[in-house]
């Protein structure tokens, strides 16, 4: 069974800006441009710190391991109340890290990778 990955990291606005339009400069000399790999980018330590929290890390190894059919499910699961645990899913969200899917009017979150790997420059 392959390992699924998702890369975290810090990159500044300026590279995310460069790499973004490399690939324009490629599509538009019809190149074939690669799949990028699943990541999510913070632009400084700190965003990376805020976004990260244990809790938040914890979420996501319960989501993977338990896959709770609700937000509350996963709320009695890591024992912890409803409230924060929906908004803390709700971040990992907008921020790609937990997908949310609709079933008979309940969402229940999904984490579709294995591993969360770092990509910090030095």
């Amino acid at each position: 069974m392959q390992v699924k990955r998702v890369t975290i990291g810090i990159r500044s606005v300026d590279e995310a800006l460069d790499n973004f339009i490399a690939i324009g400069e490629s599509i538009e000399r019809g190149e074939t441009v690669k799949r990028q790999p699943a990541a999510v980018y913070f632009t400084n330590l700190d965003a990376f710190r805020k976004a990260l929290t244990q809790k938040r890390l914890e979420l996501l190894h319960a989501i993977r391991l338990e896959k709770p059919t609700s937000i509350h499910h996963l709320a009695r699961i890591v024992q912890r109340d409803i409230k924060n645990v929906s908004t803390d899913v709700k971040y990992l969200s907008q921020i790609g890290l937990v997908e949310l899917k609709e079933q008979n009017n309940c969402f229940f979150p999904i984490v579709d990778y294995d591993r969360i790997e770092l990509d910090i420059a030095v």
